[in-house]
């Protein structure tokens, strides 16, 4: 369907195209990647030969914009999102994995890492759930303690995305009475992973154990002691606005697939499309992408600012689009009668791949908390 500029300003309709141009180089094989919880070396190829990894990454550590800006984070996650589930994870695990470390990582810290994450050829990976902790992180176990000139690290993570192929992890631990992040790299003595269960969509996840990991101190620790949940905070202002762009572009890959159903398929004369109830599902269909498309942008936009409540917005958007994107895929099967339902075809793998939309990230009942508890602190 021809995509509207909505506004945007020349700048995110050229990574538009950008991204656009990744998606049509693996159009080949992606339908075998997307099938696939194995990490996809072509995909990575493609990937890091695009130059797509370098928004996610400060100007000063070999990244485009001089700030990384979510709306383009966005933009882009909407455009690949729509053709492959796989690119934008491996796009916006990029910037998940090392934001905090471009937040309050040192000039050593930061040279070591971010220039490979720039181009692509690192792969960091977030660890911050665990097999008995998720929404609760307040209540993860993981620990990290300080001997002498190191920190070690005991626990372990779950479901953690690309935890198989990282170069390096970002750790939510507990330190004393309050949470840190360390940076753990790939291969230290005592880090094994173990690969995850198979989910409804496929995507590459594992545990990691921390079995009295030690790294130096000055290579390990991300900002101060106790800073960890800011850094974490921070993160998710910017990528859970982009999960809504995302969710925004499944979205409106599973309408253009019914629109195309419906309107070559004739029932009774006609083209389904032509008959009410369908034509109601198609249009409600399309009043709620593009509702969740301004709202992701917006998000985000706010995000770039800096502005005051913004992780709300976030919120807001990634529950708006997210819970969207099932309704619309939903009612996309149902016009689709019997051909929604073939597996492997696109629409019946959109399906899939949209129902973990609502958990990840924040399932909409946590998030729905804090958006109500943010409300009735705002209103007198």
């Amino acid at each position: 369907m021809p995509r509207d500029d909505h506004g945007l300003a020349p700048l995110y309709l050229a990574l538009r195209e950008e991204a656009q141009g990744l998606c049509d180089s693996v159009a080949a094989f992606v339908d075998e990647a997307e099938e696939s919880s194995e990490f996809d070396v072509r995909l990575q190829d493609a990937f890091r030969k695009s130059g797509l990894a370098d928004l996610l990454v400060r100007g000063r550590d070999g990244g485009r914009f001089e700030e990384i800006d979510p709306l383009a984070i966005c933009v882009v996650r909407e455009v690949l999102m729509e053709s492959s589930a796989q690119l934008d994870a491996l796009f916006s695990l990029q910037g998940i994995g090392s934001y905090a470390l471009g937040l309050a990582g040192t000039d050593g810290q930061r040279a070591r890492w971010l220039p490979g994450v720039a181009s692509g050829e690192l792969l960091p990976a977030m660890a911050l759930t665990e097999p008995g902790v998720g929404s609760d992180l307040k209540a993860i176990t993981t620990a990290v303690a300080t001997d002498g000139d190191d920190l070690v690290l005991t626990g372990t993570k779950s479901f953690i995305s690309d935890a198989s192929v990282a170069s390096f992890f970002t750790v939510l631990a507990r330190e004393g009475d309050g949470h840190s992040l360390v940076l753990v790299p790939a291969g230290s003595p005592g880090l094994t992973v173990e690969v995850g269960p198979e989910l409804i969509a496929a995507h590459c996840i594992g545990d990691v154990h921390f079995d009295g990991v030690r790294v130096p101190a000055a290579e390990g620790r991300l900002g101060g002691a106790g800073e960890g949940f800011a850094l974490v905070l921070a993160t998710l202002t910017v990528f859970r606005a982009s999960v809504a762009g995302a969710a925004v572009g499944l979205a409106q890959a599973a309408l253009t697939e019914a629109v195309r159903h419906t309107r070559s398929r004739e029932a009774f004369g006609r083209p389904l499309a032509r008959h009410g109830p369908v034509a109601t599902l198609l249009a409600d269909s399309a009043m709620e992408v593009e509702m969740a498309r301004l709202l992701a942008y917006r998000a985000a936009g706010k995000a770039r600012e800096g502005a005051e409540g913004s992780l709300d917005y976030s919120s807001m958007a990634k529950v708006a689009a997210t819970e969207a994107a099932g309704r619309v895929v939903d009612r996309c099967v149902q016009v689709m009668g019997r051909f929604g339902l073939v597996r492997g075809s696109r629409i019946e793998r959109l399906y899939r791949q949209a129902r973990p939309m609502r958990i990840y990230e924040g399932a909409t009942e946590v998030l729905r908390l804090g958006i109500a508890r943010s409300l009735t602190e705002q209103i007198d």
